[in-house]
C-alpha cells in the first residue's frame, strides 16, 4: 500500500510527515529508521505521524531516526502546525502530544508560534537517575582534544535536556560529546544535549545533539531549554533571546512561566512510499 508524505522542515532541522487520521500507520522501529535514513530512505531527524484527537486538533506523534519514540519537538510542531492552518483556514490550532497539548498560531511573516508549555527543573520530572541538583550537573564531559564540558543545568520542556553554557560553542567537538551525554547513566531516558553561548544581552548561540538523531541544525526544545536554563541562570536581562542555531533562528520567551517559540517552517517536497518496501503495513 502506498502512503502518501510530506517532507518539511523548521531551521533544517527535517522531517518525513504522515497523515495517519483516517487511515493508521503502524511502522517497526526498522521501517522508521529505514525511512529516515538520507542514502537508503527518504531522509529526516524525525518521522511525525498525524493522528485523531479528542483534546485537540490533531495528535502528533513523534518518533527520532533512531526509531524510538520521542515526547515533544518545537520544530515538527510549527510544521504540523502549519499543515493544520492552510487546512482549517485558521490562525490558531492545537496539537495533542505526549507532553500535553501544545497551542499553536500564525503570526506575522509567515511565522509560527507554539506554546512550549512550563519548564521543569525537579530532578525526577527531567527524569534524572537520583536527587541531584539539575541546575548544577555532578557531570562532568571531555574530549580528547581537552574539551571539558562542567557545570551544566537540567531541564525538561517535555523531553529532557542538559545545557552547558560556555564561552565558545563553535569549539566544541559535539560529535563526540554528545553520544557521551545522551547515554550517560545520570539520564535514565536518555538526554539531548545543548552548548550554548551568550552573545549579546538578546542573543545566544546555540549547538545541538539531539537524543535520537544527533547533531541537528536547529532543536526547538532545545533552543526553549536554552532560554530556560539563561534565565535560571540569570544571565540575561530580560526572559527572551534570539536563538542562533546552526540552521538559522529562532526567537524565544518566558513569559508567565511558559515557554513561547516563534518561528519559520518549509516545505521541501511531497511524494508517497510504498509501505512494503520498508516491511511497513497500513494499521
Amino acid at each position: 500500500m502506498r502512503r502518501s508524505f510530506v517532507k518539511m522542515n523548521g531551521l533544517g532541522n527535517d522531517f518525513v510527515i504522515f497523515d495517519a487520521r483516517e487511515v493508521p500507520l503502524a511502522l517497526s522501529a526498522a521501517q522508521i529508521r529505514h525511512i529516515a535514513d538520507r542514502r537508503f530512505g527518504i531522509g529526516c531527524d524525525q518521522l511525525i505521524a498525524v493522528e485523531p484527537s479528542g483534546k485537540a486538533d490533531a495528535h502528533m506523534r513523534i518518533y527520532n531516526a533512531d526509531g524510538s519514540e520521542a515526547e515533544a519537538c518545537g520544530n515538527a510542531t510549527r510544521c504540523v502546525a502549519e499543515i493544520l492552518l492552510t487546512e482549517k483556514k485558521t490562525d490558531h490550532v492545537a496539537i495533542e502530544t505526549i507532553a500535553g497539548v501544545l497551542q499553536s498560531r500564525a503570526v506575522e511573516r509567515g511565522l509560527i508560534t507554539v506554546d512550549m508549555g512550563v519548564p521543569r527543573f525537579d530532578w525526577a520530572a527531567i527524569p534524572l537517575q537520583s536527587a541531584v541538583d539539575p541546575g548544577h550537573l555532578p557531570l562532568t564531559l571531555a574530549a580528547r582534544d581537552g574539551t571539558t564540558l562542567q557545570d551544566g543545568i537540567a531541564v525538561n520542556v517535555g523531553n529532557p535536556h542538559a545545557v552547558f553554557f560556555v564561552a565558545n560553542a563553535e569549539a566544541v567537538p559535539l560529535g563526540e560529546i554528545g553520544p557521551k551525554a545522551e547515554h550517560d547513566p545520570l539520564f535514565p531516558q536518555r538526554v539531548n544535549l545543548e552548548v550554548a553561548t551568550i552573545e549579546a544581552p538578546d542573543r545566544i548561540r546555540v549547538r545541538v545533539w539531539e537524543r535520537g538523531a544527533g547533531i541537528t541544525p536547529a532543536c526547538g526544545s532545545g533552543a526553549c531549554a536554552v532560554l530556560a536554563a539563561a534565565v535560571r541562570r540569570e544571565l540575561l536581562p530580560r526572559p527572551e533571546a534570539e536563538i542562533r542555531l546552526d540552521g538559522g533562528r529562532l526567537h524565544v520567551a518566558l513569559r508567565d512561566n511558559r515557554l513561547w517559540m516563534t518561528g519559520p517552517v518549509a516545505e521541501s517536497f511531497r511524494g508517497s512510499l510504498e509501505l512494503e518496501a520498508t516491511g511497513g503495513t497500513a494499521a
